[in-house]
């Protein structure tokens, strides 16, 4: 598997929110990441794939919610996010596709 492969394993797309909107205002972009993956991962998947520096990454689990479906009860995923500060001068439009 190459190395781009590899990278678009670990950062899956982009969050489109409020809360990310806002945050994009102080340089953050939020991405959905591989569960397995680590921070240094993902760092060096994001600035090999969009071509920025990154000054730190962030990340969170969310646990999948319990929902109803047609009267059996099934699981949502687990989703981890990662909030990407980027350097100075350095910005990803994820309104564009790659």
């Amino acid at each position: 598997m190459s190395a781009k492969a590899q990278h678009y394993d670990i950062v899956r797309k982009p969050i489109v929110t409020e809360k990310t909107t806002m945050a994009s205002e102080n340089g953050a972009v939020v991405f959905e990441v591989a569960i397995d993956s680590n921070k240094p991962q993902i760092k060096e998947a994001v600035e090999a794939l969009f071509g920025v520096k990154v000054k730190a990454v962030n990340t969170t689990i969310t646990k999948g919610k319990v929902k109803r479906f047609k009267g059996t009860t099934g699981r949502r995923k687990d989703v981890k996010k990662a909030y990407v500060m980027l350097e100075e001068g350095n910005t990803i439009d994820v309104t564009t596709g790659l």
